[in-house]
């Protein structure tokens, strides 16, 4: 095994930082992360002509690659001391060019000044580098006579570099001499709260938005209605909104977090279905069966107020929430779970006939539903996703095609398995019940999940059930990442931190099979203790 890097003198850590020696167990689970995983150059161009040589000296050993979660893709070892923060390092970057904040953040959280250069040794610098291959998300860190270089095409890439830096600071105190070079392999990856049946309080969600950004999440979806509540203040309909909500202020504090940390905030209203706390304050909307018994949840898709209602909040959320996706629901529409929607909803029956002849079908509403609330989002900038039971097959109306696939279930009456979606050549997201699914009471027949599980036997291919697509449907062209899911149904059933804790494992091991969902190397048992070992140094960090 080879040892860590050495050196005679090394300058004082940073306040916040707690350098320890690297643990045999750290240097364990970074060569087994490593070995058998590596890939190449990010660039997938085979050697770089342009990676650093090694410092040559006979006064250190190879260095032992650095420890991460997610671990890192390939590491070319180095000769060195390596870099840890100085009393005169500084966090060097253009102040007002595009790494601005990244710089910002990073000095903050190493309690370094920042400078616009040039670097010099014992300085953190942050560089952009148009022509860094590997994607958008991609960087190159380089540790080299005394200082530590980041280089990526865009700011995220170049942010993920500073995460690596902060968990191997963490965790072995000195970052490794030699080159990183590091990717993600699914473009979406996070975490979704259902907020509408649990209030959860802004402080808790903006922890959440930490957490997921050192783990290289970048997507944080809110569920904020439901048949329980509608969460965030409202001002073209005030009268839905619950007593305890997210005031815009609060959700504007978080959206700003989110942004600086490169998380995707992606909101959705979920409809036909689950509007409960929208329909209390407009009861004439409810869908009603063929007893005229209202339906809990369903609105009415044949009254044209019900489709006015839901566009005036899609476009007033669409102006508040930056980012490029809105999740439109369309999963459990009540007159689409029943064994016969024609006979069990005649009112919907009828006006499918009309919209589309004698073959008209109740899906065929929901569907034509489905779209134009998927126009409604286009037109304010974003692009739709709906949960994959809102997909149907054979009807007169099909699902636009530019609509994202959130695959959760294939439980559902009707429900189609994944590789159908993929075969007409939609991208899916995998959100598996099986796995990814963190169900607050566990009612249903659902368990909380275990990051163990999802470690040892899930991957991005893994959309329904315990078994893959074939490989050829499951690229990252065609499975585009997946989510971890808290659902609240019985929302008293833990408290914030309970949760915070149950599912601090489950993103792990997430965050690690979606950044590389090749099979670790490193045992379940060594992943889990530098994960705790990780929690326990940042903890004691103050700040960040």
């Amino acid at each position: 095994m080879l040892s860590a890097p050495k050196a005679t003198r090394r300058p004082l850590p940073a306040p916040g930082i707690r350098p320890r020696p690297l643990a045999r167990t750290a240097v364990m689970v970074a060569a087994l992360l490593l070995a058998g995983c590596s890939d190449g150059p990010a660039d997938g161009t085979g050697t770089d002509e342009r990676s650093p040589a090694a410092t040559a000296t006979r006064s250190y050993p190879p260095s032992s690659p650095p420890v991460t979660i997610p671990a890192v893709r390939k590491f070319e070892s180095g000769r060195g001391p390596g870099w840890r923060p100085g009393s005169g390092s500084r966090v060097v970057a253009d102040p007002d060019g595009p790494l601005a904040d990244e710089a910002r953040t990073v000095a903050a959280e190493l309690d370094l000044p920042r400078h616009d250069g040039p670097a010099r040794r014992g300085d953190l610098e942050l560089a952009i580098d148009r022509e860094r291959k590997g994607g958008a998300e991609a960087y190159r860190l380089t540790t080299r006579d005394g200082r530590v270089r980041i280089t990526g095409s865009t700011d995220a890439g170049v942010f993920y570099g500073t995460r690596t830096v902060l968990q191997v600071l963490r965790t072995e105190g000195t970052v490794p001499e030699g080159t990183v070079d590091d990717r993600p392999d699914r473009a979406q990856r996070g975490l979704m709260l259902d907020i509408a049946r649990k209030h959860f309080t802004p402080e808790w969600i903006e922890a959440r938005i930490r957490e997921i950004a050192d783990l290289k999440f970048n997507q944080l979806g809110l569920h904020f209605s439901d048949d329980q509540g509608f969460r965030i203040e409202s001002d073209s309909h005030p009268e839905i909104v619950s007593e305890q909500h997210l005031t815009k202020k609060q959700l504007r504090r978080i959206l700003d977090l989110a942004k600086r940390l490169h998380i995707t905030v992606i909101p959705e209203i979920d409809s036909p279905g689950h509007l409960g706390a929208v329909l209390r304050a407009h009861p004439d909307l409810q869908l009603r069966n063929a007893q005229g018994v209202p339906v809990r949840g369903a609105i009415d898709i044949t009254k044209p107020r019900s489709a006015e209602l839901i566009d005036d909040l899609l476009r007033e959320y669409s102006g508040v929430f930056p980012g490029r996706y809105f999740h439109l629901g369309a999963d459990e529409y009540r007159a689409l779970m029943a064994e016969n929607p024609e006979a069990a909803y005649p009112g919907l029956a009828a006006q499918a006939r009309r919209d589309y002849g004698s073959a008209g079908r109740v899906q065929d509403l929901a569907t034509a539903w489905l779209n134009n609330r998927a126009e409604t989002v286009r037109k304010a900038g974003k692009r739709p996703k709906a949960w994959n039971d809102g997909f149907f097959s054979g009807g007169s109306v099909r699902p636009d095609e530019d609509i994202e696939v959130e695959y959760w279930t294939g439980k559902e009456i009707g429900a189609r398995p994944p590789a159908e979606y993929l075969r007409e050549g939609r991208k899916l997201v995998n959100l598996n019940d099986e796995y990814l699914y963190y169900v607050l009471g566990e009612p249903n027949q659902f368990t909380y999940p275990t990051g163990e599980r999802i470690y040892k036997s899930w991957t991005p291919a893994v959309l329904r059930g315990t078994e893959p697509v074939p490989a050829a449907l499951s690229g990252p062209d065609r499975v585009l990442g997946g989510r971890l899911a808290v659902w609240c149904d019985l929302a008293g059933a833990q408290t914030e931190a309970q949760v915070a804790t149950g599912i601090r494992m489950p993103l792990r091991a997430v965050a690690q099979k979606l950044w590389d969902p090749r099979k670790p190397s490193a045992s379940w048992t060594e992943f889990r203790k530098l994960a705790n070992r990780l929690e326990a140094e940042r903890e004691r960090r103050p700040g960040g």
